[in-house]
């Protein structure tokens, strides 16, 4: 493991802001499909995406996150254009790719270019089209029908983040973030695989990107000028997001706020509306607002606002109900 130094300027820490990125998501789940064995938390995905895959030719994203993974081309993961982009608005940023960059990401590569990648390096605004028509095909088959989810996770970690930059300031943010990261002296230390020595972001700012499939690293662009540089990390409770119905209410837990509220409880492991509650437990919105409500005003969950929607999620003290009944 290597070490990136980076100095964070007054400019840097005033620029510290968070997105949401569903193109990284699509090439970074390319590992969890390639390297099952690193991603236990993404099995059920696997086994769920793998039919929807058959005859879809993917083999131009693959030849980008070769394996094993020492890089994936900047070029491919440009960085999100706003706070929440939708996956068209960053595909149209990855088309618009200069040539030269393509090129100088496709000769980071560590291996033969594979034709796909040859016809890329010649023609890099042809395949780039080709590319992006290859990753809607792959996101709509195994991305898009989970991305709700997904963004609800990914949201409610950026909440998560912005309440501990308010409670411990942006060095227990920085130095909370992950593990692999920590921070110190104005200084903020990456444990990289592939990059070691000291970066000075010269005001750029630095944009914290958590992520469903990182897997067990963090993901980073911080050296190339003039991008902006960016550190992805992975994000908390993943596991649950691909359970496809809600998880059944213990029986104690159930006897004692009743089955639906316990039933709420078990599915706000990962963060959720009124509506979206409602469609996965097969009630109606009014039934889920009103249990909903019960189960704030005893503090065992809590809300936020992304955006125009008001997401559910279990507090501490709910998840130590959930805890303490699943350990009976």
């Amino acid at each position: 493991m290597s070490v990136l130094s980076v100095a964070l300027g007054v400019r840097d820490l005033a620029g510290v802001r968070f997105a949401i990125s569903p193109l990284w998501e699509v090439v970074a789940s390319i590992l969890a499909l390639r390297a099952p064995e690193w991603f236990p938390a993404h099995q059920l995905w696997r086994t769920q995406v793998l039919p929807r895959l058959a005859g879809l030719d993917r083999r131009l994203l693959a030849d980008l996150v070769p394996m094993p993974t020492v890089v994936i081309p900047a070029f491919v993961c440009p960085p999100p254009p706003t706070t929440r982009p939708t996956l068209a608005e960053e595909l149209a940023a990855l088309v618009a790719t200069p040539p030269d960059v393509v090129r100088a990401g496709l000769d980071e590569l560590p291996d033969a270019r594979s034709p796909r990648l040859a016809a890329l390096h010649d023609d890099p605004p042809a395949g780039l089209a080709r590319l992006a028509a290859v990753i809607e095909a792959y996101a709509a088959a195994a991305i898009t029908p989970y991305w709700p989810r997904m963004r609800t996770l990914l949201e409610r970690e950026i909440v998560v983040a912005a309440g501990r930059m308010a409670t411990d300031g942006l060095r227990g943010l920085l130095d909370g973030i992950d593990p692999h990261v920590s921070w110190a002296d104005g200084t903020l230390r990456v444990d990289h695989l592939t990059r070691a020595g000291a970066v000075d972001l010269g005001g750029r700012g630095l944009l914290l990107v958590p992520s469903v499939f990182a897997g067990a690293r963090v993901w980073s662009n911080l050296t190339e000028r003039p991008a902006q540089p960016l550190l992805r990390y992975p994000a908390g409770a993943v596991g649950a997001l691909w359970e496809r119905n809600a998880a059944p209410a213990g029986e104690a837990l159930a006897g004692v706020l009743g089955r639906t509220r316990a039933t709420l409880l078990h599915e706000l492991a990962v963060p959720a509306s009124t509506t979206e509650l409602a469609r996965r437990c097969g009630l109606t919105a009014g039934t889920v607002s009103h249990h909903l409500t019960a189960l704030r005003d005893a503090g065992l969950v809590g809300t936020h606002r992304a955006g125009r929607f008001l997401r559910y999620a279990r507090t501490a003290s709910g998840e130590a109900l959930i805890d303490g009944a699943g350990s009976r």
